[in-house]
């Protein structure tokens, strides 16, 4: 009996271990784990997205969403010298430093002119390229240049060397946007390596707000561009900030674009 009692005790408590075991891993682990390096739009920060950066790693992922220069925490560095190419530049180099390489790369809103700098200037760091409601530039464009003038975006006045929309107002406690150099809308985009970047696997979101069609989108123009190049386009109902109102929405779709 003692004997008897013993086995059964030991066949019980590893039994009960299985079990917690069972208990505590995941009932499917993420089949494709990816890292990603999230380009923000124009006044933001890498702060707005930082939801999508929980869902994301939540699944298995490497999340990257650096704070251009000027912007966001590095709002002290501010200044009107600062342009697009400051900016291209900020993100080659948290790839380059952080040894990155196989990148998802996200550009929203401005931030698909700063995503089309870095993939011509380091293809090989790249596995995919997604594009969030964002601009499409071709060689010589700026932010300014490369949309239809139906768009009242980037007209707005420029207050010493800033551009500072109407939500961006008085002192509000971080987060939040602030004026960017007028600089990062004005300056063309050199591009010098299209022939490969072009040919990194690519997909475009455009979102649309509820009640209007995609053509009246003012993104609208560049999610065409992505067609004509034969790239996988995406149309999902959602304002323009789908990382605050849609945040599930879109990493499901970057999780796609990755596999």
């Amino acid at each position: 009996m003692p004997v008897l009692f013993c086995v059964a005790a030991l066949l019980a408590g590893a039994l009960c271990k299985t079990r917690a075991q069972t208990a505590t891993t995941p009932a499917s682990a993420p089949k494709n784990q990816s890292t990603y390096v999230i380009v923000h739009g124009a006044w933001g920060g890498g702060w707005d997205w930082k939801h999508v950066d929980h869902l994301l790693t939540t699944d298995g992922n490497t999340v990257y969403r650096p704070t251009l220069t000027g912007l966001g925490e590095h709002s002290n560095l501010d200044s009107t010298n600062i342009d697009l190419d400051t900016h291209i530049q900020d993100v080659v180099n948290v790839i380059l430093w952080e040894d990155l390489h196989d990148v998802v790369l996200v550009g929203h809103s401005y931030g698909g002119m700063v995503i089309t700098g870095v993939a011509d200037r380091i293809p090989d760091r790249i596995k995919h390229v997604v594009y969030l409601d964002a601009l499409l530039p071709e060689n010589g464009e700026s932010a300014e240049t490369s949309r239809p003038a139906r768009t009242n975006q980037f007209k707005i006045p420029t207050v010493n060397g800033f551009i500072i929309p109407p939500w961006v107002r008085g002192n509000p406690a971080p987060p939040h946007d602030v004026p960017m150099p007028a600089l990062c809308f004005s300056q063309p985009i050199a591009l010098t390596n299209q022939t490969v970047a072009q040919k990194l696997p690519t997909t475009y979101i455009l979102t649309v707000d509820p009640g209007r069609t995609a053509e009246q989108d003012d993104f609208y123009p560049c999610y065409q561009r992505a067609q004509a190049r034969g790239w996988p386009v995406v149309i999902i109902e959602s304002d323009h900030n789908a990382q605050r109102s849609h945040p599930q929405e879109i990493v499901k779709l970057f999780e796609q674009a990755a596999e």
